[in-house]
């Protein structure tokens, strides 16, 4: 016999996987990639891949990579070769191999070793910054100490904030002192965006299959609603789009519902973000439905998996997202109120053995 779900446990069962699933989320998603994860990463000896990004304890390039390195690690060596661009974060991060573009490094520690190169520019925040090899393009560095080795060779200008030792005969262009500390490019803006879009990727599925495990008939009428009565259930979704913002200004407007406002700005957000996840997933079924595959799992990571890939589109990415927010708002809302009407006609209805036909009380 299945438990029936009340609201109220509804609540805090979603509760609870919210809490414990956005602990454990950065766990998963290392699991769930493939060889771009895990303690060490390493592109072995005689290894090429066209690009790396990496996540791990320790990332170590032997090989090559003909495209770009994005990597998050404890310790970072490229002893192979890069045709593109490295960005790195980690306790440390060596060049002793090529990169032809730029290197962009947060790390307690950046080396450029003897025989080591950079065909572009290198700009870094560190601890320390040992140059011992060649750099072709300009440097901008800031850490406590800047040491340019013997053997080192700067092509453009250096501009650095901390102390600069070592020697500086090595830069052929001009040598200039950060007086107010180094201001660099954000070097972990590539890699936070990838960081940030599998979270929210991540969220999005953990969020969704809370809905399918807690609200299965109510997952499957909003599924049915949007496949068989799209153009209803988008208009509805406008006018919830729209109706709902000027509602809560209009509380907020007085003294007595700014607290009500503010509640329901929160409740709105969580609903919008409900409303995506539910149309993305109501979409793919519907779409998978045409092919004859009925597997509301399957549904749900088609759909959430793939909303985020279009969503990256320009242009189009943002219609899409749009047409999908309307269609989930206008499902759940219509599923919300067929499931008032059907407790109000329940409510209505005579109770069996109440009444003046029913046996007499004591």
């Amino acid at each position: 016999m299945r438990t029936a779900v009340t609201p109220q446990r509804a609540v805090v069962i979603l509760l609870a996987l919210a809490v414990v699933l956005c602990g454990a989320l950065p766990g998963v998603v290392v699991a769930q990639s493939e060889s771009q994860t895990g303690g060490t990463v390493v592109v072995e000896d005689g290894e090429t891949v066209d690009e790396l990004e990496a996540f791990a304890g320790a990332v170590i390039i032997d090989g090559t990579v003909t495209g770009d390195v994005s990597v998050v690690a404890g310790d970072v060596r490229i002893e192979g070769d890069v045709g593109g661009d490295v960005s790195a974060a980690g306790g440390s991060v060596t060049v002793e191999g090529s990169v032809d573009g730029d290197v962009d490094a947060a790390a307690g520690g950046l080396r450029v070793s003897e025989g080591g190169t950079v065909g572009g520019d290198v700009s870094v925040g560190a601890g320390t910054v040992a140059i011992d090899g060649a750099v072709d393009g300009s440097v901008a560095a800031g850490a406590e100490t800047i040491r340019l080795g013997d053997d080192a060779s700067i092509a453009g200008d250096l501009r650095y904030g901390g102390e600069l030792v070592g020697n500086t005969d090595a830069v052929a262009g001009e040598i200039t002192q950060e007086s107010t500390g180094w201001e660099g490019e954000p070097v972990l803006e590539p890699i936070a965006t990838w960081l940030f879009a599998l979270y929210t990727l991540g969220l999005n599925l953990l969020l969704g299959a809370a809905l399918l495990l807690v609200f299965p008939r109510f997952s499957s009428g909003v599924a049915g609603r949007i496949g068989t009565d799209p153009l209803r259930t988008g208009l509805v979704g406008v006018g919830v789009l729209v109706g709902v913002p000027i509602l809560l200004v209009a509380l907020a407007i007085t003294i007595v519902g700014i607290p009500l406002s503010v509640f329901g700005g929160f409740a709105f957000a969580l609903a919008v973000w409900i409303a995506v996840v539910y149309g993305r997933y109501a979409v793919a079924a519907w779409l998978l439905s045409l092919v004859d595959v009925h597997n509301r799992w399957i549904a749900l990571v088609v759909g959430v998996v793939a909303g985020a890939l279009v969503s990256q589109i320009p242009y189009l990415g943002g219609v899409v997202d749009l047409l999908v927010l309307l269609l989930g708002l206008g499902a759940i809302t219509r599923g919300i109120v067929a499931h008032r009407r059907a407790v109000r006609k329940r409510e209505s209805r005579p109770q069996e053995g109440v009444g003046t036909d029913g046996p007499a009380a004591d």
